[in-house]
């Protein structure tokens, strides 16, 4: 989840219930303010009953144009002790007038006249439906609380994106650094002290790293170089065993497996010595390389060397394809490719080699996908198979990488897909 949905995710859980609370108490405030109006109207049309009755004068009819009605009783002196003087309830009030029920605020009171005689009065004005209202009020408070939420969500959002651009571009320029190539500068100025320390940390580390890889490179190829020699020297003396010293044959087993383990280091230092130039850019001369000809040739040297394993291969070319980059690269490049797919097809399978458009694509039968992610590191292999160095396709993403060329890796219906596309 990106960091932005996360703050926007937690935002909105904190704002809900926030909001929540604040609705809950509107609707308290509401209700407790229209209670108020209510009684202070109930009192003083009280008073006024009181203030007729205990004066003798006629009292105001029970339906006087208003909307407020009243009941006076005698009580007995033991039901006004008992009895709080001063009450307000909200019931469910009988208006005869009307005939219906509906609900009212009903201010009671106990008073007692000159001859001690006491009266309970009760003064009832409508109000409202409470469910009703708690609706209306929970329906716009709904509408306003998503308004709000979207309106705070979208502000907050877009004032943190405007404070994290510097982090954003940050990420770009570590997104487009490739160890062992040209650094761009990173341009990012800013006013938050944070990022300023982000961004010295991160072009440090970049700096190390770059450092690092060209003490890995000149380490590699200085030990290639100075490998070379003692391989050779290897070489010849164990053919110089094997020519000149009377062996028996368990001997001369013993010799040819050493031979063998000569070889395969040979071809591994020389692959090694090559990844070393490549990455040190030194094979500038380019010319015009038909790949369609590098194609037929090494499928023919190829299907000759793995003859006994009767692999089947299907050609699919046009009459040329020509590109520019260093010819001894091309070479390696095609023949990498290919070999890697008859090296890694069983006996009586099948390999393709075709071009369309701008890729050349080399696919050969399997039972399961590689991984796509690691196929090109150095040294990986999948499945060991004899003869293979495990840097052959580390080669092709050198080359590929050098010149531009996408390279993608795909298994469909069976097939491994290997493609490289030239920039056209």
């Amino acid at each position: 989840m990106k960091l932005t949905s996360r703050v926007a995710l937690n935002l909105s859980l904190v704002m809900i219930p926030v909001l929540a609370l604040w609705a809950a108490l509107f609707y308290v405030a509401v209700v407790d303010e229209i209670n108020d109006e209510a009684d202070d109207a109930l009192e003083g049309y009280a008073e006024l009953i009181i203030i007729r009755h205990l004066a003798g004068r006629e009292l105001p009819p029970l339906n006087d144009g208003s909307n407020n009605s009243y009941q006076l009783r005698p009580v007995d002196s033991l039901y006004a002790a008992t009895h709080p003087h001063i009450s307000y309830q909200d019931v469910a009030w009988y208006i005869p007038e009307k005939g219906e029920t509906e609900p009212a605020r009903v201010f009671t009171t106990i008073f007692c006249n000159n001859r001690a005689e006491w009266f309970e009065l009760q003064v009832a004005t409508p109000t409202f439906e409470k469910d009703d209202l708690l609706m209306t009020v929970l329906g716009c408070i709904i509408f306003l609380c998503f308004v709000l939420l979207i309106v705070g969500v979208g502000l907050t959002m877009w004032v943190f994106r405007r404070a994290m651009r510097p982090l954003y571009r940050l990420l770009h320029w570590l997104d487009r650094y490739l160890p062992g190539h040209e650094v761009e500068p990173l341009s990012n100025e800013t006013d938050i002290a944070e990022f300023n320390r982000l961004n010295e940390v991160a072009e440090q580390m970049v700096n190390r790293a770059e450092e690092l890889y060209d003490r890995q490179k000149q380490f590699i190829g200085n030990a290639s170089h100075e490998l070379q020699t003692p391989l050779a020297v290897l070489g010849n003396r164990l053919e110089w065993m094997l020519d000149s010293l009377h062996l028996d044959e368990e001997q001369m087993a013993e010799v040819l497996r050493l031979l063998s383990t000569q070889r395969h280091l040979v071809r591994l230092n020389r692959n090694l010595l090559l990844l070393t130039k490549i990455d040190n850019q030194q094979f500038p001369e380019s010319v015009a390389v038909d790949l369609v000809g590098l194609v037929c040739a090494e499928q023919e040297i190829l299907s000759e060397m793995y003859e006994e394993r009767r692999i089947s291969c299907t050609l699919s070319l046009p009459e040329n394809f020509v590109v520019v980059m260093n010819e001894s690269l091309a070479s390696i490049l095609v023949t990498n490719l290919m070999r890697n797919a008859y090296l890694h097809s069983e006996e009586g399978g099948k390999v393709r080699f075709s071009i369309e458009g701008h890729s050349l694509i080399v696919e050969n039968e399997g039972d399961e996908a590689l991984d796509g992610e690691r196929i090109f590191e150095r040294f990986y292999q999948g499945s060991k198979r004899e003869g293979s160095t495990g840097l052959g396709l580390a080669l092709v993403r050198a080359i590929a990488e050098s010149y531009g060329i996408a390279l993608h890796y795909a298994f469909e219906g069976g097939q491994h897909r290997f493609c490289l596309t030239w920039p056209s």
